[in-house]
């Protein structure tokens, strides 16, 4: 049997007043479906912020192409600016990662009225990325994919009945 690896991190103060009221107003606004959706968003950051800080720490050849790469790739991803730096990396938040979850980039394109509506079309099949399917709506979409969303027809083929 596999042992899978868990992709969050529980906080280390459960009942903090400050941080359940902010993870309130994100499942609001962004349509999350648990804290647990929340949690994985702040550990895929943390990641980015690790990853970072040793490239910051680091001096030689190597670091500079590595920089160029990982700022070029969260760029391409579409969660910082062209021309940002690593300390912009430092400075990102959940939001600006929620911004580039599918089901925000559904609701804000227009092809739902609600965040939740958004996350109904997503995980009934309703809506694809290009030709594919695409059935999470916590998938981070890239700067291409963006323009390719749309809804798909979920026409019967008509038969005869007999």
């Amino acid at each position: 049997m596999r042992h899978l690896k868990k992709k969050f991190a529980r906080p280390m103060k459960p009942w903090e007043k400050q941080r359940i009221l902010d993870e309130r107003t994100l499942i609001k606004e962004y349509a999350y479906k648990n804290k647990r959706e929340i949690w994985r968003v702040k550990a895929h950051l943390n990641g980015y912020r690790n990853f970072a800080k040793t490239l910051v720490s680091i001096r030689n050849n190597q670091q500079v192409k590595e920089k160029n790469d990982f700022l070029k790739s969260l760029f391409d991803k579409g969660v910082i600016k062209e021309n940002a730096s690593v300390e912009d990396v430092l400075a990102l938040t959940i939001r600006d990662i929620s911004e580039r979850r599918l089901q925000t980039l559904v609701f804000r394109k227009g092809l739902a009225k609600t965040p939740k509506e958004a996350r109904q079309f997503i995980a009934h099949g309703r809506i694809a990325i290009g030709e594919r399917k695409v059935r999470s709506p916590s998938v981070i979409v890239s700067r291409k994919e963006e323009e390719l969303i749309r809804l798909t027809n979920l026409q019967k083929p008509s038969g005869d009945k007999q």
